[in-house]
């Protein structure tokens, strides 16, 4: 196989803040945690999203502790607690019937609510530019992760083409990336335009059949798909497990050295 091609871009003469605001609690309304980066330049945006029955509270550890360059962390947890259960956990949207069996065809509507009003505030007041904004969530989190992205995406759709009839063109603005743990689609995409987010799906054997994986492939046309044993989460010890998700991190996380800001692409050769 070829060597990658490396690409050195220019970022507009009006970079983002190299220090961004933290968020704001009157304006995410569930319970969070954020963390600027360790090297004090906030160039990427990570936003973790647990899986049911979790909190964000080791969603966030895990953010710190990749220590991704240039990149902040954002913790988010679900709006919603988990009836039945006597202790905190919390679910993205409605997951059981009354008789405490799980929903077959959930409806992400809170979740998805949430995260458009967050990204709101992470791009209006919080000076978060679009493709600086990553996403990784687990199980329930991954999917939501994947319907909050293409939610974006329908919706900048929508604004460039409402823009046409003006003189003023506007771009459509895709989100950085999105990595799904074992967190598959929950609605087939229907898009005029599939979305130009680089997605990874991490999966466990048996997790997301063909089916599953070819509903991400409508909807976004660069899809990486890595299978590794086990169950659940990737595990820190095992560093094959972590490796490609670090992998196409390197390859989607921007950039900026020094006094000048550049984004760094890699492209391979076919």
């Amino acid at each position: 196989m070829d060597p990658p091609d490396i690409h050195v871009l220019a970022e507009p003469s009006a970079p983002s803040l190299r220090v961004k605001p933290a968020p704001q609690t009157s304006a995410i309304h569930t319970q969070f945690s954020y963390s600027p980066s360790d090297d004090g330049t906030d160039e990427n945006l990570l936003i973790l999203l647990h899986g049911l029955g979790d909190t964000n509270v080791p969603f966030a550890r895990l953010g710190k502790s990749l220590k991704l360059p240039q990149t902040a962390t954002l913790a988010l947890r679900a709006p919603d607690i988990v009836p039945f259960l006597y202790e905190q956990a919390f679910q993205w949207y409605p997951s059981f019937d009354q008789l405490g069996d799980l929903i077959e065809r959930p409806d992400p509507s809170p979740a998805l609510n949430l995260l458009k009003n967050v990204l709101g505030h992470l791009t209006g007041e919080c000076g978060w530019p679009p493709h600086r904004i990553h996403l990784f969530g687990f199980a329930q989190g991954g999917s939501v992760a994947v319907e909050a992205c293409l939610q974006w995406w329908r919706r900048e759709l929508e604004l460039s083409s409402q823009s046409r009839m003006t003189d003023k063109k506007t771009p459509v603005r895709p989100l950085g990336s999105l990595v799904t743990i074992s967190g598959p689609l929950l609605s087939y995409p229907t898009l005029s335009k599939p979305c130009e987010t680089p997605v990874l799906v991490f999966r466990r054997p048996r997790e997301l059949n063909n089916g599953a994986l070819d509903a991400f492939r409508k909807g976004f046309p660069r899809v990486k798909d890595v299978e590794r044993a086990g169950e659940g989460m990737p595990r820190a010890s095992l560093r094959e497990e972590w490796q490609p998700i670090l992998e196409f991190w390197s390859e989607v996380l921007g950039w900026r050295p020094g006094d000048g800001l550049y984004e760094i692409t890699t492209g391979t050769s076919s």
